[in-house]
């Protein structure tokens, strides 16, 4: 049986958890979340748990199983408190700017590149070369900073473009080390 889907999701304190038919919601006032469940997967909350079980041992299901635990798992912890992701700009003249809700990325093309924050994501710069993309859902706020790092790539041998804080480059040497 699934490890993951077997755990039960407590409830924090303010967060409220509904069922809808196949149709889970989770708000704490503010931020409200909502999850589709497949029909093999029953959800029930109970003494302040939610509980995940599956119809049946086929192997679609038991792989679903875990799958549906951890998105509505996801969105408790993204309701109370929020993912982030933290990019960093290398390059000389590289930089990025807020102008309003708009993030302006100068990264060596000739022209700026302009990213419109989608529906519940918060862009922050503290810095002209670190960008913070904070928001409740942790898909949304995984696809906004590929979209951010996919505008310029790091380089192989200078290291230059987007990157992820916790990514490590491995530089090329280039033509003299053959």
């Amino acid at each position: 049986m699934s490890r993951i889907g077997r755990a039960p999701i407590s409830i924090p304190d303010g967060v409220t958890v509904k069922v809808n038919g196949q149709n889970v919601e989770v708000s704490d006032g503010k931020t409200k979340l909502s999850q589709e469940i497949h029909p093999a997967i029953k959800v029930e909350v109970k003494d302040n748990e939610v509980l995940v079980t599956r119809s049946s041992e086929d192997k679609e299901d038991r792989a679903l199983h875990g799958l549906m635990r951890s998105l509505i798992n996801n969105m408790v912890i993204g309701v109370k408190e929020g993912f982030q992701k933290t990019l960093e700009v290398n390059g000389i003249g590289y930089r990025a700017q807020l102008q309003g809700s708009k993030l302006v990325l100068n990264v060596g093309y000739s022209h700026p590149i302009e990213f419109e924050a989608p529906a519940g994501i918060t862009l922050e710069v503290p810095a002209p070369n670190r960008i913070i993309v904070k928001g409740a859902d942790k898909q949304l706020v995984g696809e906004a900073a590929a979209k951010i790092r996919a505008s310029r790539l790091p380089d192989a041998y200078k290291g230059k473009g987007i990157k992820y804080d916790y990514e490590v480059l491995r530089l090329k040497e280039g033509k003299s080390g053959a």
